[in-house]
């Protein structure tokens, strides 16, 4: 699919690695449609040239109601790019006693479940697109994290959601195979985020030097640059694709 034709939906596009997506989409001349919670997307969409509408992506009426509304203003959807998620840190047991089951729903539900209700909302979209030469109509990339593979003590909420999207990538390709639209997942590791960004530099030096090579975090920019290749290489799909500089999460 050609990059700079791209209709695209990402969420979580506020900031991070969805932002960053959203600004080479629209500098190499396609259109994007930003769904976020924060106040500042808004702001953050006029100033790149996209469009935005506040959606909680864990709400099915509101990511129906939003994707919607994107589609007419891009005219039309063949990219979904799924950013939105929640770090979810916490112990099956911790210091203060086990992880209550609403909170572990709650990771689930933002993470997992919200990029299911974007992937079906958009693909219902989607498949009345017309076909370009090859047979193709859209693309929907899946967030993973390596986390899905090497979960941390302290991520075992994060982890679950993390393995559920890597898990269903394949069989959402598969399904929608006939309709030409592919889905592939990345997995970044560890990633300069406006999260980590707020760590001491001395912090983020250290979590740098865990990865083999480059010994660094990973960049947003970078993580844009595998979007546009996923994209644009046709035979990428139903796969997992790990954006992680060859670290292996240690447990802690």
């Amino acid at each position: 699919m050609n990059f700079s034709k791209a209709l695209a939906i990402i969420t979580g596009g506020a900031s991070g690695l969805g932002k960053a997506v959203a600004e080479r989409i629209v500098a190499a001349g396609g259109k994007a449609a930003i769904l976020d919670l924060q106040e500042a997307g808004a702001a953050v969409a006029e100033r790149m040239g996209a469009s935005f509408f506040r959606c909680d992506v864990a709400v099915e009426s509101q990511v129906v109601a939003a994707i919607d509304a994107a589609g007419r203003a891009l005219g039309g959807v063949n990219l979904l790019v799924n950013c939105a998620g929640v770090v979810g840190a916490g112990k099956l047991v911790g210091k203060d006693g086990p992880m209550t089951g609403e909170y572990f729903e709650k990771v689930v539900r933002i993470n997992l479940i919200g990029t299911f209700l974007c992937d079906k909302t958009a693909a219902a979209l989607m498949q009345a697109n017309t076909p370009n030469e090859e047979g193709e109509r859209g693309v929907i990339i899946h967030t993973a994290s390596v986390a899905a593979f090497e979960g941390q003590i302290g991520q075992v909420a994060y982890s679950a959601t993390k393995a559920g999207i890597a898990g269903m990538t394949l069989p959402i390709a598969r399904e929608l195979a006939k309709s030409g639209i592919r889905c592939v997942a990345i997995a970044p590791g560890i990633f300069m985020t406006p999260m980590l960004a707020g760590l001491p530099q001395d912090v983020q030096d250290s979590l740098g030097k865990q990865v083999p090579f480059p010994a660094r975090l990973g960049k947003p920019e970078e993580f844009a640059q595998l979007v546009q290749s996923i994209v644009e290489i046709p035979t990428l799909n139903g796969e997992t694709i790990r954006l992680d500089g060859a670290i292996r999460m240690a447990p802690r």
